[in-house]
């Protein structure tokens, strides 16, 4: 008998091709054991980071072929037994949208039977879920605004403390567009800077997290992933940035030179 292991369950048993191993009961250690049929590796699956990474996948014969094993059958008892044989789970394909509303109420009003469409209960999933997305969203979105207005408050007493300095570079030929381009640029150093540390302490946050649910055998996770939305994340920082750096270079750019040398320090 043969089976293919997924990359998380070879790596965690240390088993590769032509290793044999033993079936048990239950999902908690103590089950019972076929150690008189054990299984043979053929074959490890690439890693996926999917469900097919945590599984063993054999053929249902064999698993028929386990458990017939330990009976002393004579060959009409075989015959009776083959006929008593069950699939427990079948995965369907639907060929048309038709078979995908009319199959599932037909299955379930079958005794014994039940119907799962992996898309609508993966839609509930997400409504259950999505609460909880929305209302972190929301803290992201509150979180972006302070750090923003932080960066407003921060330029403008900047400027205001830095104001003959920045007065002595108009005096030594620098422009005001000059001028005022060097403090836009300091709010968009503050933001990189800021944003990169974020990433960062992000990425190993997730990494801590996927070993952590890797010991678990629970879900996959990749700390090194680009989500589809975090280019435009960027963007919208850096553009809230600037937005913070107006009012302050704006500020630089109407200063008067001469009455701000002249006034009284």
């Amino acid at each position: 008998m043969q089976a293919v292991l997924g990359a998380d369950v070879a790596r965690t048993l240390q088993l590769l091709p032509g290793g044999r191993f033993e079936g048990t009961h239950g999902l908690g250690l103590g089950g019972e054991s076929h150690g008189h049929a054990p299984f043979t590796v053929a074959g490890v699956l690439r890693p996926c980071g999917c469900v097919l990474d945590r599984l063993v996948l054999t053929a249902t014969e064999s698993v028929w072929a386990v458990h017939e094993s330990e009976m002393a059958l004579d060959d009409d008892d075989r015959k009776l037994l083959e006929q008593e044989r069950e699939v427990t789970v079948a995965l369907v394909r639907y060929r048309s949208p038709l078979a995908a509303v009319s199959l599932p109420r037909w299955v379930n009003a079958q005794d014994g039977l039940q119907a799962a469409a992996p898309a609508l209960e993966s839609a509930r999933l997400l409504r259950m879920v999505g609460v909880g997305e929305e209302v972190l969203r929301g803290f992201a979105a509150v979180f972006l605004a302070v750090a923003g207005l932080s960066v407003w408050v921060a330029l403008t007493h900047a400027v205001r403390e830095r104001a003959n300095d920045l007065a002595m570079l108009r005096m030594l030929g620098a422009s005001a567009w000059r001028v005022a381009a060097l403090t836009s640029l300091e709010a968009l150093l503050v933001a990189g800077l800021g944003m990169l540390l974020g990433l960062l302490l992000g990425v190993l946050l997730l990494q801590g997290l996927a070993v952590y649910l890797q010991q678990l055998r629970s879900l996959s996770l990749q700390a090194l992933w680009w989500p589809s939305g975090l280019g435009a994340l960027i963007v919208a920082t850096l553009c809230l940035a600037l937005m913070a750096a107006w009012l302050p270079a704006w500020r630089v750019f109407r200063l008067d030179v001469t009455k701000l040398l002249q006034a009284e320090r």
